[in-house]
């Protein structure tokens, strides 16, 4: 999307935080790419609802559309609005987990006008517990958001690393230090009856059946 390197933005300060939120948002509402920090790892992000942006960040990352990006929302609130048929189980799951390194794969709206690349009829989506990050998608909305790194290469955990694999590809990139990654966030699936594990990361399987205990589901490692 960018020939020109990245506009970097740190957010050590007050004003340097509102300046780099406003950078980033005013990016994406262009239909441009940001790496933006979250709780995890760095993320590439783009306008979830411009198959354009969202195309772009695929290609800067050497992705395909057999490999969709997961979305970032602001709050928990904004699942229902994407997602159909969110399991009691699933909720649960997002109450204790939510800001922070979950990622639910559920059935998505159908009404959704917008184009990720080959979901099966699915959205992966979550919340992270990130300020920065938050504050952003407050602004912008649901953000398509990848890992900030070419694929193959180890995930960014700092602004450097996303600079030297992707500064060539986004507009901005909001600098606050490194990450508590690198493990990615935890991905399970809430499309069936039962959750099925996808990608075991931060949150690990025993505190995931902590809070499933009480509906009588567990997900098992290596489903």
């Amino acid at each position: 999307m960018s020939s020109m390197p990245a506009e970097r933005f740190t957010t050590g300060s007050d004003e340097e935080r509102a300046a780099a939120v406003d950078a980033a948002a005013r990016a994406v509402t262009r239909g441009e790419l940001v790496v933006i920090p979250t709780d995890t790892v760095y993320g590439i992000g783009a306008d979830a609802f411009d198959p354009v942006a969202v195309k772009a960040l695929l290609d800067a990352k050497g992705r395909g559309r057999e490999m969709p990006p997961p979305v970032l929302v602001a709050s928990a609130t904004t699942l229902d609005a994407l997602a159909v048929g969110v399991p009691e189980w699933a909720r649960a799951l997002t109450e204790a987990f939510w800001p922070g390194a979950l990622t639910l794969v559920c059935h998505q709206q159908s009404s959704l006008q917008w184009d990720l690349g080959e979901t099966r009829g699915t959205v992966a989506v979550r919340v992270p517990d990130h300020p920065v990050a938050i504050e952003v998608l407050e602004r912008t909305g649901p953000l398509a958001v990848s890992s900030a790194n070419r694929t193959g290469m180890p995930a960014a955990t700092d602004a450097d690393a996303a600079e030297e694999m992707l500064g060539h590809a986004v507009a901005v990139l909001v600098d606050s230090g490194p990450t508590s990654g690198p493990e990615p966030s935890t991905i399970v699936d809430a499309t069936g009856e039962a959750p099925r594990l996808l990608r075991l990361g931060a949150i690990g399987v025993d505190r995931l059946n902590e809070v499933l205990a009480p509906h009588d589901v567990t997900v098992s490692e290596g489903e």
